[in-house]
């Protein structure tokens, strides 16, 4: 036999058993990181997340690096696996030099983990509300309504980026100061960007309990001259020479209304 033929299994027999342990751990981990990945992958598609998320800003990104949503938040469950398995492993090895680094660790990565999960989910549904929202105010042709979708969307943004930060250990109190002040503004800009659509919605529940005019009647207001075509709570539609005036019901309301008769 040659020295090294009868070096190695030497070497391996003065192998402590912990790290064998160890290893034994580390690709155990390996497969079963790999399984929570394909199972999560497939729980989330045949929940509908990829039709739910479809058109998201944060989709389109994702494929643009040719991965996807449901791919990412997958690989991050692995990866988690992965990085509890490398820490039982180091610990099962008895590597007494790196206990507090990775006893450290160890308090950290669920923490990380569970923020980064809550801060993608928060961008998805914000991109997701922001869609909605834009949808259901499609028929409403108010320019102050326009800024609605993108604060709702930037809202849930940053409620979830509150809560990611509270995971990884920012102070409570500055999460609560930092979410009153963000309150505040986002009254304050909402009352300033829609007090037209307020003062329109206030002078279309008059306009439709009084009636002063209807579909079909002939008007002059604010200075558009048509026909009436449709009064709903925030502006009344006139048509004249195959055009469509979108009049708000403020402006109805504040410079009055004539009646034409001929």
């Amino acid at each position: 036999m040659s020295a090294a033929q009868i070096t190695v299994p030497e070497f391996l027999a003065n192998v402590p058993y912990r790290i064998w342990l160890a290893l034994g751990v580390l690709l155990l981990g390996l497969v079963l990181a790999y399984l929570t990945g394909v199972i999560n992958r497939r729980l989330l598609r045949r929940a509908g997340v990829p039709e739910v998320i479809e058109g998201t800003a944060f989709e389109r990104t994702a494929r643009e690096f040719d991965t996807s949503t449901v791919r990412i938040l997958a690989q991050l469950s692995s990866y988690f696996i992965v990085a509890v398995t490398v820490i039982v492993a180091l610990t099962v090895a008895d590597v007494n030099y790196l206990d507090r680094f990775w006893s450290g660790v160890a308090a950290f990565l669920p923490r990380l983990f569970v923020a980064v999960i809550v801060l993608i989910v928060g961008i998805v549904v914000g991109d997701k509300t922001e869609l909605l929202v834009a949808e259901r105010l499609r028929g409403i042709k108010l320019p102050e309504l326009g800024v609605l979708p993108t604060l709702v969307k930037y809202s849930v943004v940053y409620v979830a980026a509150l809560v990611a930060l509270g995971q990884v250990g920012v102070q409570t109190l500055a999460l609560v100061v930092l979410l009153a002040a963000y309150a505040f503004a986002v009254v304050l800009f909402t009352a300033l960007a829609t007090k037209d659509l307020v003062a329109s919605a206030a002078a279309g529940v008059f306009l439709l309990l009084r009636q002063p005019y209807g579909i079909g009647d002939e008007v002059r207001v604010a200075g558009e001259r048509g026909i009436v075509q449709e009064v709903d709570l925030f502006v009344t539609h006139i048509e004249t020479d195959g055009e469509e005036h979108v009049v708000p019901n403020h402006a109805v309301f504040r410079e009055g209304i004539v009646l034409i008769r001929e």
